[in-house]
């Protein structure tokens, strides 16, 4: 049998470098003064084009390359086709968004595309080491584009904020890896789970997993390391918002999974209880932070907050159920959040002209189709049935209740309740008559590439809360990928 060729492994992450490089080769044989918005549309077939890549990955059989540090298997590839159709999506909004003039359109474009390859290699990376260069380059590309509306004050301010205190959960994840390694005398994943049966130093592990979680518990605003994102969402362009929201949470998920699951199954009675309070804490703290905002913006950074809880939850299982569950959230809460942004991107233009909740009342007389498409996504977020919300935290909390969890399962609950509240009160808004039209009021008319992106999202959240089986199928076989007979066999004798 012939060996496949190790490029394949990355492939992906091979055509989307290629593409951020020729953004930035045609930018600059461009004239000075001539629109580079065209670049955009470079950036979206190599997105396309990455998308197909990491659909044929699926046929390849699972294993490693590059002295296996990346794996390719069920589990890697189902994060690259997610993390794929989230970047395609965002790049559409901001072509809505932006226009001919903007400035610095081509090192956009690049730094999105860019950003996405190190996502996809945290996603597949089997490798502490490879994990932190694919965190770096993520992170370095989000610092930059949070601001990148440099004539704004409030776009420096959130991209100075996010830098420092990124840096400062990156140099967590960094010294965690360094004392795992101290610990085991490896940072493979796999070995390291081989390794911790005979290590004299497993304290030193404990320790450098949590400072492993808290670096990654920043990237994905996971309380108490939230304080960054009402600001920085607050700062940053929507169309950028809808991607950071999702796309870096969506591999630094995959990667707290495949860490906890593949390199610390064994001390699961660390990890799980400290999970469990961190997933507490950002549903109730997310939540209750929501109720009090009146900016659009702001009040949706307080409920990625709470998702971000929602999804811990299902981390508590130690099961395959759980994984699943976690890996299928991961997907509805893009669909949603990706298209609410796209709306809020449209409706208050690419300077943020309209971000109160007030600003949106009468939404669906001025523009039914964003009204009817921003109701939608709120009532998805909420969990209303037949929406992709709605199962996404029902898998969460099954999980979790299979797995003992009553009491986080009715935080959860009683957290879903007070959501209703801050979602509601916006679908009220944009659908309450507005006294008078100000001429600030108007909408623009819907673009092209902001409607293919509304369908996608419409229709991805419609799927996954009508038909859900085949993306839950591929989300039990990407867990599968993981033994799972070590925690499950010491929790039962508990």
């Amino acid at each position: 049998m012939n060996e496949i060729p190790q490029v394949l492994r990355i492939l992906p992450e091979v055509v989307l470098t290629i593409t951020g490089v020729l953004i930035m080769l045609v930018d600059a044989s461009l004239p000075p003064k001539g629109s580079r918005k065209s670049l955009g549309w470079l950036a979206v077939l190599g997105t396309i084009a990455a998308l197909a890549a990491s659909l044929y990955q699926y046929q390849l059989p699972a294993g490693t390359a590059y002295y296996g540090t990346v794996q390719t298997d069920a589990f890697s590839v189902f994060f690259h086709v997610l993390i794929c159709g989230i970047v395609l999506t965002s790049l559409l909004v901001t072509l809505d968004a932006v226009q001919p003039e903007t400035e610095s359109l081509g090192e956009l474009f690049a730094l999105m595309s860019f950003g996405a390859v190190g996502m996809l290699l945290m996603s597949s990376a089997v490798e502490l080491l490879l994990v932190f260069i694919g965190l770096e380059i993520s992170s370095i590309s989000t610092y930059i584009l949070a601001g990148f509306r440099r004539k704004s004050a409030k776009g420096p301010e959130a991209a100075i904020k996010y830098f420092l205190l990124g840096s400062f959960a990156t140099a967590f994840f960094l010294y965690g890896t360094a004392l795992v390694f101290g610990a085991t005398g490896t940072t493979g994943i796999a070995a390291i789970a081989s390794s911790l049966g005979a290590s004299v130093t497993p304290q030193l592990a404990i320790v450098g997993l949590g400072m492993i979680i808290i670096g990654l518990g920043f990237k994905v605003s996971a309380a108490p390391f939230q304080v960054w994102t009402p600001d920085v969402y607050e700062g940053a362009p929507s169309p950028i918002v809808g991607l950071m929201s999702t796309a870096p949470k969506a591999a630094a998920f995959a990667v707290l999974l495949r860490i906890a699951y593949a390199a610390f199954p064994t001390l699961h009675t660390y990890w799980v209880p400290l999970l469990w309070i961190i997933a507490a804490l950002s549903m109730t703290i997310g939540n209750l932070g929501a109720l009090r905002q009146k900016n659009v913006k702001r009040m949706l950074a307080y409920s990625s907050i709470a998702h971000a809880g929602y999804l811990l939850v299902a981390f508590t299982a130690l099961s395959a159920d759980g994984i699943a569950a976690a890996s299928f959230y991961a997907v509805s809460y893009a669909a949603m959040n990706v298209g609410i942004f796209a709306v809020v991107s449209h409706t208050g233009g690419y300077d943020d002209r309209l971000t109160s909740i007030d600003d949106y009342r009468g939404l669906a007389y001025r523009s039914p189709l964003l009204g009817a498409a921003m109701a939608f996504f709120l009532i998805s977020l909420i969990g209303i049935p037949f929406t992709g919300g709605f199962f996404g935290k029902f898998y969460v909390f099954t999980a979790a209740l299979h797995a003992g969890m009553v009491w986080l399962a009715i935080i959860g609950l009683l957290n879903s309740g007070i959501a209703t509240y801050y979602y509601l009160r916006v679908v009220t808004s944009v659908y309450s008559k507005p006294a008078t039209l100000a001429p600030t009021a108007e909408i623009p008319r819907v673009s092209a590439p902001l409607l293919f992106a509304l369908l996608l999202t419409v229709a991805a959240t419609l799927i996954l809360g009508i038909v859900p089986g085949r993306i839950l199928a591929m989300a039990k076989a990407g867990a599968q990928t993981y033994d799972l007979s070590a925690p499950v066999t010491a929790a039962s004798q508990q």
